[in-house]
């Protein structure tokens, strides 16, 4: 029950993810589709303009729209205190929208662009005590702002969990130069946008409306892709967050679906238990049953009796668990990477915990109420009632299930552990170790040269270069190429990446073909290199010289080809790539520590060098090695709660089967005795008593393995880059559950086997 509550809060933590908004029915975010060569592409980021757009054609469809940058982490400094906080752009709607509790200033707390709003802990973080507003911060030493509210900190179940901090959007636009950047808005989907549908309104027909607000709006070559903008309801941002072809594919409910299960059937193992033990002592009952009836006890009279029993057991195991769920949690909210807690002052709790306990009572009574209440009185008084060889036949049934259950279980976890190692096992196509990057900021932009200088001097550094993203996060996309022997009806796209000309001897990249970027090579600023995957996707066998046409003015010859490196998701096939040199600023510092050199000196040595260039802001630094890891922490974390579940299920099979056991050798205590007069070894008496047991786990591995296979093939069928189902996988559950099986057996089998015949075979 324990367990069953454990998952339950789980469940209700993961269904109850962004409901502390009070519009949550209404809120969307406003989402695209693009058609690349027959394949739909779904995306989160929109163009700038489409904004004003929707608010100009369709405002009367909406109660907010609310354009957005992305949260990311930000340098606060007011006087002496310098801090980092998680915060982001948006436009003063996002007040009202998300109804942030505002605990000083008011709904207009952004309409001043040089404003900012910060949570109560950001607040609290910065100023103590102090009132917060009106006061000045500077933010990423750039620009000055003035507090002019505080808001409530948001709950941690939420998409908006880490806003420390809320800057208007206009700043952003100022700040960046978003107007001269920008010179095609509509080509460059770099933001977001929310929107609140109006009251009156439904998602699924304004989205209908809005459909073609960016087609209408584009240019007859971008018109191609097919651009197609739909709004994706906030309900579903956390559970159904995966597209395929366009549409909904899943996600986070898979596995709300999965532990649910895994939860309803471990409760089920235990009421299999109670059932099987309950009818096991069948005979000692009998007589109770005989006496009651004899007496004018009716069947109904006992099966109530018999449930009652089985509820009190139930209610009693109920206030145990409750306790053991209070130990539980800070391990289990460790391993599920969640906050959560036993609602005490929810009323729901507690019905559904009530109705929970009254239909585990139920279900574990049932078989044995219904069973022991048809004894005929007459046989049971007149010791002629014998339970009969089929007797034990529901009791195996049910042993069958219960190890069914966990053999599927543990050949799913040792499936998921399997396919995180396949993909952890992966070529990346360039070396993480030794590997650190630094968030770039203008000084060391500004002066990158003598930066990288002084870390290659100081002995402790290979190489330094600047990229437009970090190795193990490539994000962005281009398209508008043409070259020689394109398909005119190809509607091309490729992942880029800007980088300077130290990067490929940084990252250790393989060149397989022509060379590297080189300062000895003027042209090289308008050179790129492709990998592999991208070489197959235009379909050149060997571009080295040819020339590749982006956009109307810009012509780019090819120097290179590289081997394929993995930088998004490691379980899928790797993207069409193109990798670039850009003068303009790069956010991402990537840094190569010698191998020789211990990395506790290195790090004191890069340290004193960042800070020269950048004194006021702390030193932070990511591990490339730490960072591509980060990538199987979902995996990982649902392999943990899956062996955690797997284990319990075979430790509650095997309580169950213990005392089967035990039941079953009391019961044949005098057959054992006589045997053991007539010559029986111990190990004779061992196999008769454990043959049965075995027997019954076969059963279950000829049910369990199919119905494992199937289930693993589909879930693994989500992988686009996924491990094969072994047979030694299959093979190893079933031996561990047969040897599991004989060490829980042999116990009590042993025990009797070894037991003096004449205590056994003496009359009372």
């Amino acid at each position: 029950m324990a367990v069953a509550i454990l998952i339950g809060l789980w469940i209700w933590d993961e269904l109850s993810f962004n409901k502390n908004f009070p519009n949550y029915d209404r809120i969307t975010q406003v989402m695209q589709n693009q058609t690349f060569n027959g394949e739909v592409q779904t995306w989160g980021n929109v163009a700038l303009p489409l904004g004003p757009v929707l608010r100009k054609s369709y405002g009367n469809d909406f109660k907010y729209i609310v354009r957005s940058g992305w949260a990311y982490e930000h340098k606060l400094t007011y006087g002496e205190k310098k801090l980092k906080q998680s915060g982001n752009y948006m436009e003063p709607e996002v007040i009202n929208m998300l109804s942030l509790k505002m605990l000083h200033g008011s709904s207009g707390a952004l309409n001043d662009m040089n404003s900012v709003i910060l949570s109560q802990s950001a607040a609290t973080s910065i100023f103590g005590k102090d009132d917060p507003m009106n006061k000045i911060i500077q933010l990423d030493d750039k620009t000055d702002v003035r507090v002019t509210g505080v808001y409530g900190d948001i709950a941690a179940n939420s998409s908006f969990r880490d806003l420390a901090f809320i800057a208007p959007w206009e700043l952003m636009v100022k700040i960046q130069h978003l107007d001269q950047v920008l010179k095609s808005p509509w080509g460059a989907s770099w933001f977001q946008t929310y929107a609140q549908v109006a009251d009156n309104a439904s998602i699924a027909a304004v989205s209908n409306k809005i459909k073609y607000a960016k087609l209408n709006n584009v240019s007859q070559e971008a018109a191609r892709n097919k651009p197609e903008i739909f709004l994706h309801p906030m309900s579903k941002w956390y559970l159904y967050a995966e597209f395929k072809n366009g549409v909904i594919a899943g996600g986070r409910i898979q596995y709300l679906w999965l532990f649910g299960i895994i939860g309803v059937f471990v409760l089920l193992l235990a009421c299999i238990n109670f059932m099987n033990l309950s009818t096991a002592r069948s005979e000692k009952r009998a007589k109770e049953v005989g006496i009651r009836k004899a007496i004018g006890s009716l069947r109904k009279q006992l099966i109530f009796h018999f449930f009652s029993e089985s509820l009190l057991m139930a209610m009693l195991a109920f206030g145990l668990s409750l306790i053991l769920v209070t130990l539980m949690l800070p391990f289990f909210n460790t391993v599920a990477g969640k906050e959560t807690r036993i609602l005490w002052s929810s009323p729901l709790f507690w019905i559904a915990c009530l109705a929970f306990t009254f239909f585990t009572g139920i279900i574990a009574g049932s078989y044995p109420a219904f069973y022991l209440s048809s004894f005929r009185p007459v046989q049971v008084l007149k010791g002629s009632f014998r339970a009969g060889r089929l007797a034990g036949l529901p009791r195996k049934v049910l042993v069958v299930v219960q190890f069914s259950v966990s053999v599927i279980l543990i050949i799913g976890t040792i499936t998921v552990f399997r396919q995180i190692q396949f993909a952890k096992n992966r070529a990346t196509g360039y070396s993480r170790n030794n590997f650190i990057t630094v968030n770039n900021n203008g000084h060391i932009h500004d002066h990158f040269q003598s930066f990288r200088d002084d870390m290659v001097k100081s002995g402790a550094v290979a190489e330094v270069a600047e990229s437009e993203t970090s190795i193990t996060n490539t994000y962005l996309t281009n398209s508008g190429f043409t070259w020689r022997g394109k398909d005119p009806a190809m509607q091309e796209e490729f992942v880029s990446m800007g980088v300077t000309h130290e990067f490929g001897k940084t990252a250790g990249w393989q060149i397989i073909e022509g060379r590297d970027f080189s300062r000895e090579f003027p042209t090289d600023s308008a050179a790129i290199i492709l990998n592999e995957t991208a070489v197959k996707y235009i379909g050149l066998q060997h571009p080295v010289g040819e020339t590749i046409q982006w956009g109307k003015n810009e012509k780019m010859h090819v120097i290179g080809v590289v081997k394929d490196m993995v930088t998004q998701n490691p379980y899928d096939p790797i993207k069409q790539t193109f990798f670039y040199l850009r003068s303009g600023f790069l956010s991402t510092i990537n840094i190569k520590i010698k191998p020789a050199i211990a990395t506790a000196a290195a790090l004191d040595n890069i340290k004193s060098i960042v800070k020269k260039y950048n004194p006021d802001e702390a030193f932070e630094y990511k591990f490339i090695d730490e960072e591509y890891a980060k990538k199987f922490d979902n995996e990982e974390r649902i392999g943990k709660l899956g062996s955690f579940f797997a284990v319990l299920a075979i430790f509650i099979s095997c309580l169950g089967l213990f005392g089967m056991a035990s039941f079953m050798a009391e019961q044949r205590v005098k057959e054992i005795g006589v045997r053991k007069v007539l010559g029986a070894t111990v190990f004779a008496l061992w196999r008769l008593l454990s043959k049965d047991f075995v027997g019954l786990v076969i059963i279950s591995l000829v049910i369990a393995i199919p119905t494992a296979w199937y289930c693993m093939h589909n879930w693994l069928q989500g992988y686009q880059y996924r491990a094969t189902l072994s047979w030694w996988i299959f093979a190893s559950a079933g031996a561990g559950a047969v040897v599991i099986t004989l060490l829980t057996v042999s116990f009590q089998a042993i025990k009797a086997a070894m037991a003096n015949p004449v205590k056994s075979l003496r009359s009372e």
